[in-house]
């Protein structure tokens, strides 16, 4: 053993005086024990630092190696790329005013799954040489979205994500209860991964909940659905439609944004708009105004004036960060002063249809004949169409203007009979009789 490593030592100071120690470095540490490794994490499409550090000295000659690739090289005190592997092209490089100060650390550019894997640092000068081991991870995750839709009469969310490696733990929660998505859909295998999933929300449930997590990369998004209520206004109305986060999710030194839309047969209409709590609103419609003065307490209420019925509807607002979205949509239907007035007459109807039985009883009277021992009626007169009036019999026929007709007129409470029924209209059902001009 002792014989192996003085022979290398040998072929170490001859290459090196022949000026061959740059094709030799390799070869000879890879007969040695990895030491110093460490975990670089990556983001897919990014750049990262690969580091290496070494004790400073002359005639510094560095390698830097991949799966017997050759990532980057530099001796003879500039970079040498003749044998770089052609996928590193354009995308690595050093920082060569550090190297005299024990600086070896790669960059990487634009990150591809395919650069994951185990990379190795040679470094040797005059007076010593040494190794790293760097094993690098890619990851990827972009930041996901939570969309509602409408589908005819059904209501669902889609929580998606476009761009993440590797495959992520995705979960929903209705009222902080676990259940399983509707559908879901995968696209970009082997990676990164394009991924949507669907749940299907009709029903009386009040909140919903997706979480995606990138367990590589420690990095967790969350989006909320919360239905703030259902309003009935009339025209020229107002209402403040508030937009609140819960306790879960904090704005405090994030950015973030705000939208407010209205949701109309399915599609989404902005009508407000700012990037974060000190922007302010893009809506120039007088129509709709924020509430300013509560924005930076985390309150985005938007308020609706002189509401027309053709304001009914969904409104969602949507506050989103890196870290979660979060929508409230509130449900408004507002009536309109046609519909109101039509209401209004329908109840004033029905009152009078309640009432006119009650009128009828007060305001019927009966004529008795004082010959008639048993007190039956001779002449009824009702405005109720299911009685009809009954006239004298013809053997006691009465002439316009006899005292039985004028006796008639002069009772205590003086018989009320509908206009249409004295004026001969037998519509509903009256017996009418006519004495000459006058109407009885």
């Amino acid at each position: 053993m002792k014989a192996q490593v003085l022979l290398c030592i040998f072929f170490a100071v001859t290459l090196y005086l022949c000026g061959s120690l740059d094709v030799f470095l390799p070869v000879f540490f890879s007969h040695r024990n990895r030491k110093n490794e460490q975990l670089i994490l990556g983001r897919y499409d990014e750049d990262v630092t690969l580091p290496c550090l070494f004790t400073s000295g002359s005639e510094v000659v560095i390698h830097w190696i991949s799966q017997d690739n050759y990532v980057h090289s530099y001796y003879s005190g500039k970079d040498q790329l003749e044998k770089q592997h052609f996928r590193y092209a354009h995308r690595t490089s050093l920082v060569h005013s550090e190297i005299n100060n024990g600086n070896a650390s790669l960059t990487v550019r634009r990150l591809s799954l395919q650069d994951e894997g185990t990379y190795i640092c040679y470094v040797g000068t005059t007076s010593m040489h040494t190794e790293n081991t760097v094993v690098l991870k890619v990851g990827a995750f972009h930041t996901p979205s939570i969309k509602y839709e409408k589908r005819d009469t059904e209501n669902f969310l889609v929580c998606s994500i476009q761009s993440v490696y590797p495959y992520p733990h995705v979960t929903w929660k209705m009222d902080n209860t676990n259940v399983s998505e509707s559908g879901s859909q995968v696209t970009g295998a082997p990676g990164p991964f394009n991924i949507s999933s669907t749940l299907n929300i009709t029903g009386s449930n009040l909140s919903f909940e997706c979480t995606i997590e990138n367990s590589l990369l420690n990095q967790t998004w969350s989006g909320a659905w919360t239905l703030a209520g259902s309003h009935r206004k009339n025209e020229r109305d107002s209402i403040s439609l508030w937009c609140t986060t819960s306790h879960n999710f904090s704005l405090l030194n994030q950015d973030f944004q705000v939208s407010w839309f209205k949701v109309v047969n399915g599609a989404s209409f902005v009508l407000d708009w700012h990037p974060n709590s000190s922007q302010d609103i893009a809506t120039n419609d007088p129509q709709f105004s924020g509430n300013n003065e509560l924005r930076y307490n985390s309150d985005f209420s938007l308020i609706l004036k002189d509401l027309r019925a053709s304001d009914s509807g969904e409104y969602l607002c949507n506050v989103s960060s890196t870290e979660y979205t979060l929508l409230t949509i509130h449900r408004l239907n507002v009536a309109s002063s046609l519909l109101q007035q039509k209401h209004v007459g329908t109840w004033i109807s029905v009152l009078l249809l309640l009432m006119l039985p009650a009128a009828c009883c007060c305001y019927s009277k009966v004529r008795r004949d004082p010959n008639d021992a048993e007190g039956t009626s001779r002449y009824t007169y009702s405005a109720a169409g299911d009685q009809r009036v009954q006239v004298p019999q013809p053997e006691e026929e009465v002439q316009c203007g006899s005292d039985e007709v004028n006796n008639l007129n002069s009772e205590t409470h003086p018989i009320s009979v509908d206009e249409s029924v004295m004026n001969g209209d037998n519509s509903n059902g009256y017996d009418i009789q006519h004495c000459g001009d006058q109407q009885m």
